[in-house]
């Protein structure tokens, strides 16, 4: 009974919160495929083992992404997610470094215990991608 009421006392601020984790999801999704666009673009000396770090974080992203999007879903309903636009980083370490800057800043669209932890999921993977290209260096 308390859930419904608070659900219709805060209609607004979900519908502002549905707009805003759709925005988030979709920068997610953007993000995870500037990955991809790198990892095409990548040559030169260390490129092969840039090129499978790159690959190995695409996944394990895209899985994230996958699990908080449902978990979304069930938790507030539907989503109308926007995938921005998507350009090739050129600075592929300090893209990585700004997003999870990004990906901090946006935390607390997810209040409840589950979405954090898969949260810092990705901000793990994020991190252990530029421990690797930065060592790939």
């Amino acid at each position: 009974m308390a859930t419904t009421t608070k659900s219709k006392e805060k209609k607004g601020s979900t519908s502002t919160s549905n707009k805003e984790i759709g925005t988030f999801i979709g920068e997610l999704f953007s993000f995870n495929s500037s990955l991809k666009l790198y990892h095409w673009h990548v040559t030169g000396e260390g490129s092969y083992a840039q090129h499978m770090a790159l690959d190995q974080a695409i996944e394990s992203l895209l899985d994230v992404i996958d699990r908080l999007t449902e978990t979304t879903y069930s938790l507030m309903g539907d989503i109308e997610i926007m995938i921005p636009e998507t350009k090739t980083p050129k600075n592929i370490v300090k893209h990585t470094g700004d997003f999870y800057s990004y990906v901090e800043k946006h935390r607390d669209l997810f209040p409840e215990d589950m979405s954090q932890s898969i949260i810092d999921d990705y901000q793990e993977a994020l991190q252990q991608l530029n421990y690797r290209l930065m060592r790939l260096k």
